[in-house]
């Protein structure tokens, strides 16, 4: 069904991306937006419900208000880092990644969508937010194909950011996500280069047949 090629290419994709903080002003293409969301579009979501909506932002002053909320968080989060420049340093750069990078996506879920009984959801409520974090996904590898890279702020307060984008109190805005070209793309995720954490040995997190953790 796919070549050998074809086959390297996706794995190279997944092996490649990464969480990006520091972005220049190059514009993005338009059209390098639309093929992005649309592989975000194509996620699988439970019940196929597809929950997720895009809000693209390219106005400065919602992105100065955005950086606000995300800083206001940080802040707040500094005081379980005190000492730790590494901590405080990253965090930094991903408030200045919403300013610097010419549009942010603030991607929603809908946990209403598809009625009080979607397949699949009954017994799992939080699938709507795996379903949306699908399309997150997607739209990394789509952008480390398009060579735009990409940054994940996942600290504010979900009401701050209902106000400055005018989201209804049941919509979830699960990500801000910055797009943009960068200067320097990291060979290895940030808090690895940073010796915040090292990868893990896949053999210590696989099991057969029940459950093995690692203390055993």
């Amino acid at each position: 069904m796919f070549s050998q090629e074809e086959k390297d290419a996706l794995y190279k994709v997944i092996a490649t991306r990464r969480d990006v903080r520091s972005f220049n002003n190059k514009p993005v293409p338009a059209d390098a937006v639309d093929r992005i969301l649309k592989a975000a579009h194509q996620a699988p979501s439970v019940g196929f419900m597809q929950p997720w909506n895009f809000i693209l932002i390219d106005s400065n002053e919602l992105k100065e208000k955005l950086a606000w909320a995300a800083d206001k968080e940080r802040r707040a989060l500094a005081i379980h880092y005190e000492g730790d420049e590494r901590a405080s340093s990253f965090l930094k750069l991903k408030i200045e990644g919403i300013k610097e990078a010419p549009i942010t996506i603030c991607i929603t879920c809908d946990p209403t969508r598809g009625g009080a009984h979607v397949l699949g959801r009954n017994s799992i409520p939080e699938t709507d937010m795996m379903s949306t974090a699908c399309a997150i996904q997607n739209m990394w590898l789509a952008s480390c194909v398009e060579g735009i890279a990409m940054g994940w702020v996942s600290f504010y307060k979900k009401a701050d950011i209902r106000e400055i984008l005018e989201i209804p109190p049941h919509i979830d805005p699960v990500a801000l996500i910055s797009l943009g070209y960068t200067d320097v793309y990291p060979k290895a995720p940030i808090l690895e280069s940073a010796k915040w954490e090292k990868r893990k040995d896949l053999q210590n997190l696989i099991s057969k047949n029940k459950w093995v953790g690692p203390e055993k």
